[in-house]
């Protein structure tokens, strides 16, 4: 039997020429230059360049929705910082920590030791002796140079909720550290306690959501290192701008349905994409994105769902109300309290899987929240009943 890559290596060679490079087209891939975010990564720059004086640089904290650059930012600063100090022969460490990985402090902070060329153990240390361990490093180093060390923490806010807010305060009370915060959420200072705010003392700044045309524009560069020429009909990159500028400026999102657009023509044999392969592109991702929600939720918001499922099936108008009446008849030895169902119903809105829309009943009825499935009923069952 002939080997299976070698005979798909073959068939993409003899086969229509979509692609050159799919690379650029991950967002996790760092260009040469970061349109439309110059101005937030001179914000980055002026924070960080007391760092090539030998001084520690401030704490900074990036705000922004999801696909609106903090993290591409961040990385581009961080690749020039690191460039010029090596030419000033200043000794800077810029360490990215991703907090859906790390969830705790212990393993922050050990993870940090490992980069930093000190082996410290995933578990079994006590927390105070890996603490030792990380702030001993900048006592003495093989360098015989004075170190200093740049935090990323993206989503920070994970880390936070799960496990509290001790590594800032012990990141910002250890010597010649200094933290930049990656946040899609405004408020996420609201799980740190003052006294670690006042250490903080961050620099804050926002990302706001790209335009159409901002889009348009990152992924013109990026298809061109990426797809051959004449191959893109000439609408297809304003049409994935303007879906991706409806989901809230989310670069991540444009570059993914141009990418699958790319994929699915490619897999048709057709010499063009077009924007019929962007619009199942569309369809394809919305379905995985479903399901990746639904299936990492925790178990109760599952069960919630379930209800919302089960009365949607009856042609149900759904209340806050008749949904906990649903919930408790499925889950009455197991159920949560009907405040923790209203946190649920925010939390799911907020994920896009269900809507509410506030209505009046009436002089002297009082206001009601209905509650409506956005996801498709089919999808929604499947995915339920297969986790």
């Amino acid at each position: 039997m002939s080997n299976i890559f070698e005979d798909l290596e073959n068939d993409e060679t003899q086969g229509p020429t979509i692609f050159k490079d799919k690379r650029p087209l991950d967002h996790r891939w760092l260009p040469d230059k970061l349109v439309h975010r110059e101005e937030q990564i001179r914000q980055i720059a002026k924070n960080w360049i007391d760092v090539l004086s030998n001084v520690t640089p401030s704490n900074v904290t990036l705000y922004g929705k999801t696909g609106t650059g903090k993290t591409a930012a961040s990385k581009f600063a961080r690749e020039q910082l690191i460039d010029i100090a090596r030419k000033k022969n200043i000794f800077v460490k810029v360490e990215y920590i991703r907090c859906t990985d790390y969830t705790t402090e212990y393993q922050v902070i050990a993870e940090l030791c490992n980069k930093l060329g000190r082996d410290v153990p995933n578990r079994g240390w006590t927390k105070g002796e890996v603490v030792n361990t990380f702030r001993d490093i900048f006592k003495t180093n093989a360098f015989g140079k004075k170190l200093h060390l740049i935090v990323i923490l993206d989503e920070i806010d994970i880390l936070l909720d799960k496990d509290g807010d001790g590594i800032l305060y012990t990141l910002t009370r250890t010597e010649n550290v200094s933290v930049l915060c990656i946040s899609n959420y405004l408020d996420f200072k609201n799980l740190i306690k003052s006294r670690v705010t006042s250490s903080l003392n961050d620099k804050e700044i926002v990302f706001p959501p790209y335009g159409a045309d901002q889009l348009s524009d990152i992924l013109k560069e990026r298809a061109e290192l990426s797809f051959n020429e004449n191959v893109l009909e000439n609408d297809v990159i304003p049409l994935c701008s303007a879906m991706a500028a409806k989901e809230e400026g989310d670069a991540r999102y444009a570059l993914d349905l141009l990418k699958n657009a790319g994929e699915l023509a490619f897999d048709e044999d057709s010499e063009k994409v077009t924007n019929n392969h962007v619009k199942r592109a569309k369809d394809k991702i919305e379905h995985n994105k479903v399901i990746e929600i639904i299936s990492t939720l925790p178990l109760q918001q599952q069960r919630v769902l379930e209800s919302i499922l089960n009365l949607t099936k009856q042609k149900e108008e759904i209340t806050s109300g008749k949904l906990y009446e649903a919930y408790t008849d499925l889950y009455k030895k197991d159920a949560v309290t009907y405040r923790r169902i209203f946190d649920f119903i925010n939390e799911l809105e907020m994920l896009g899987i269900i809507s509410t829309n506030t209505i009046s009943r009436g002089r002297g009825k009082g206001r009601t929240n209905i509650i409506k499935l956005q996801c498709d009923e089919t999808l929604l069952e499947t995915t339920l009943f297969s986790i």
